[in-house]
């Protein structure tokens, strides 16, 4: 039987190029240059750290990560911002945290969505991620046209298309 899954993941690979253009055009910037900034991504959490030395130049640099990763096709979706914070220098520091993997309460209505289509295909939550099947391939095509229509909050990837 056709089949994919439905998953939400972050290529770390480009995010890491995408965090290390934005530590480049930091130090080149001319208002940002001989400010004390900070722009770290922990890959094995999935966090990342901001530190700059006021609100302006903390807001600078988030606009220039977010541009770096929308030039690498990452989206914007999978950020969890974090509110800023003082540090004991006097600077900020803002925590952000990468979103991958579909919860349970997402995968819920990810399958009543494609329930609601009408359609003979059966979803399967599995772990994080979401498992669509059904007998004709045609109606996984359109359930993925159908979910790339919806507005989520998430952004999905289709992988591991079987025939």
């Amino acid at each position: 039987m056709p089949s994919f899954d439905i998953v939400n993941r972050v290529d770390m690979q480009e995010m890491d190029n995408a965090v290390n253009n934005a530590r480049k055009e930091v130090q080149t910037r001319y208002d940002l240059r001989k400010s004390h900034t900070e722009l770290v991504l922990d890959r094995k959490s999935g966090a990342m750290r901001i530190v700059a030395e006021d609100k302006m130049k903390l807001k600078a640099i988030q606009d220039i990560l977010i541009s770096h990763m929308v030039r690498r096709k990452i989206d914007v979706k999978i950020l969890s911002f974090g509110e800023p914070e003082g540090t004991s220098r006097g600077h900020l520091k803002c925590e952000w945290v990468l979103q991958q993997g579909i919860d349970k309460e997402m995968g819920r209505r990810i399958a009543k969505l494609i329930k609601g289509t009408r359609l003979k295909v059966q979803a399967a939550i599995q772990d994080d991620q979401v498992r669509v099947t059904c007998k004709k391939i045609d109606d996984l095509q359109s359930v993925i046209t159908m979910l790339k229509e919806e507005k989520l909050e998430i952004p999905l990837q289709y992988v591991n298309m079987k025939s």
